[in-house]
């Protein structure tokens, strides 16, 4: 049985009962002088977000769509070894050499030789821009010991193509530094800019610094406004500065305005992209808005209702309607009509602390956030808070968050 790599990531992993435990990420194999690499184990992302480390003495079978495993699973954190090699990471995209020839890698396929006992076996590889490739035995190849200067990034990309932001910001997290900075600089600024929302502020601060200071400002264009304004509030002064001046004046003066707010205020940590609408538009219109398939569920779960202008700041804020209330109107119904005057503003200088209370007291998922004038400036979400109340690194998921099974003690070859 034979199955090429680049097709595995994102597949389900069953445990022996059948209930999804995560999805693959990638593979690890041990490279070997003169003969051909040993596949090790699996890399398993399990919820929320932490990668942990599958022998491929455990997996019973893989299949279409799934790999079923057998026995308990280690849930200490995925760390390479030294004599490791990460096929998806580090393989994909190498330069090698078929013969004389230079060549591209492009895939690589495991056979199992007997029973858990896997290698690798072929190679797919092309040449040059064409892509066209075509597969070879592993000993016909040379180079794979190599560190090279410049990998490419084309064949990761595709093999992560389907993942949602967050988590190939967590395959991008786990890769060596020299192949995080060549994925982030292949990838498209709106891309790349979903995937530095979900990345620690270090991470954010060292993939921004290799790219150019007008590619740079492209990215954080792309970025939510109060995303680009918090990484630029990590950033050296001077440096915030550049790139500011350097962006659009339309996509700037969002992220101005949030830079005047302190950082762990409503102001400091708010949207200032909300959906918002006059009185005069429509149930049927406010429905086609919060379909939109950009906008997170905290965002889209409530219509702010202004006067004119309807970009923040705004006219003067008239309230807000729920969209469960939107579910249950006709369609042809006035915005205007449908306000819930139960729920009262915020103000940009509450901090945190006040935020979470209303949240909380209210048994709310966002709220808008109205200035002195009585304008509409933006709107905190629950994950806004979330992301400014949970320690700085808590997407690095600390090891003492996930206490090992001391019954469970799966080592590697």
């Amino acid at each position: 049985m034979k199955i090429f790599v680049a097709r595995l990531p994102g597949t389900p992993v069953f445990d022996p009962a059948g209930d999804q435990i995560g999805r693959v990420r990638d593979v690890v194999v041990g490279l070997r002088i003169g003969r051909r690499p040993r596949v090790h184990g699996f890399v398993v992302e399990v919820q929320p977000r932490r990668r942990v480390f599958l022998p491929i003495t455990r997996v019973r079978r893989i299949e279409a769509g799934s790999v079923v495993f057998t026995g308990r699973l280690n849930m200490r954190r995925f760390e390479q070894r030294a004599s490791e090699t990460l096929v998806i990471g580090q393989m994909l995209d190498l330069t090698v050499r078929v013969g004389d020839e230079p060549m591209t890698v492009y895939d690589v396929g495991m056979e199992e030789m007997k029973p858990y006992n896997w290698e690798i076996t072929k190679v797919a590889v092309y040449k040059g821009r064409r892509r066209e490739p075509r597969t070879v035995g592993w000993g016909e190849v040379s180079g794979f010991d190599t560190l090279q200067k410049d990998q490419g990034a084309a064949g990761l990309i595709a093999a992560f193509e389907s993942l949602r932001a967050a988590d190939m910001a967590s395959a991008l997290h786990d890769l060596p530094i020299k192949r995080r900075v060549e994925i982030a600089r292949a990838l498209h600024d709106d891309r790349l800019a979903d995937v530095l929302e979900e990345l620690p502020p270090d991470d954010q601060i060292g993939i921004l610094g290799t790219l150019e200071p007008e590619r740079a400002a492209d990215v954080l264009e792309e970025m939510g406004p109060d995303d680009a304004a918090d990484l630029l509030h990590d950033l050296p002064e001077e440096q915030a500065a550049k790139l500011l001046a350097l962006m659009e004046p339309g996509e700037a003066a969002p992220v101005r305005r949030l830079l005047t707010y302190p950082e762990t205020s409503a102001g400091g940590v708010m949207t200032s992209e909300p959906v918002i609408l006059p009185p005069s538009a429509t149930v049927a219109e406010a429905l086609a808005h919060i379909r939109h398939q950009d906008l997170t569920p905290a965002v889209a779960s409530q219509v702010y209702v202004t006067r004119p202008p309807t970009e923040t700041p705004t006219g003067a804020y008239l309230g807000v309607t729920h969209f469960q209330r939107l579910l249950r109107e006709p369609p042809s119904t006035l915005l205007g009509g449908v306000l819930d005057p139960s729920i009262d503003p915020i103000r940009p200088e509450f901090t945190l602390r006040q935020v979470t209370y209303y949240l909380a007291n209210y048994n709310l998922v966002a709220a808008p956030v109205v200035d002195e004038l009585g304008r509409l400036v933006g709107a905190v979400t629950v994950d806004d808070v979330l992301d400014h109340m949970l320690p700085e690194d808590w997407r690095e998921r600390p090891d003492d968050l996930w206490p090992d099974d001391p019954r469970e003690r799966a080592g590697r070859p």
